[in-house]
């Protein structure tokens, strides 16, 4: 599902095509293996980026989850890789009846919350459904 500009904003950098999110990204999806790291509803996926998907078919394209719904909480332990159908099985609940998005809330750069994550211990690596409070 796209992401509209108004979100795409809060993103690391301030946008999907920015050095800071696609560094990101790439942390995430080294973390994970390059695999679904299953969701809630499919805990034991673990559908492989670019290969077809087991239960779907389909050609599968990792994509970053925010846990919290909120793109400006761009830190890992929110972050997870999911396939197609764990992401938006999860997000279908929240598209449903979307909070909107703090178009005031300015963007963390990703060297601040990496920075905050090894100081916190380096949470690394993430438990399946880890959050922060």
């Amino acid at each position: 599902m796209p992401i509209s500009k108004i979100k795409a904003a809060l993103y690391p950098g301030g946008s999907l095509n920015s050095p800071e999110w696609r560094a990101l990204r790439a942390l995430i999806l080294g973390r994970a293996g390059h695999a679904c790291e299953g969701s809630p509803a499919y805990p034991e996926c673990r559908a492989v980026n670019g290969a077809p998907h087991p239960v779907t078919g389909s050609k599968v394209v990792l994509t970053i989850a925010h846990l919290d719904h909120d793109p400006a909480n761009s830190h890992p332990s929110n972050l997870r890789a999911w396939c197609q159908r764990c992401h938006n099985t999860y997000d279908a609940p929240h598209r449903r009846d979307p909070a909107p998005p703090d178009p005031g809330r300015e963007p963390r750069h990703v060297l601040d919350v990496l920075a905050e994550a090894a100081v916190a211990g380096g949470a690394y690596p993430l438990t399946m459904m880890e959050t922060r409070t």
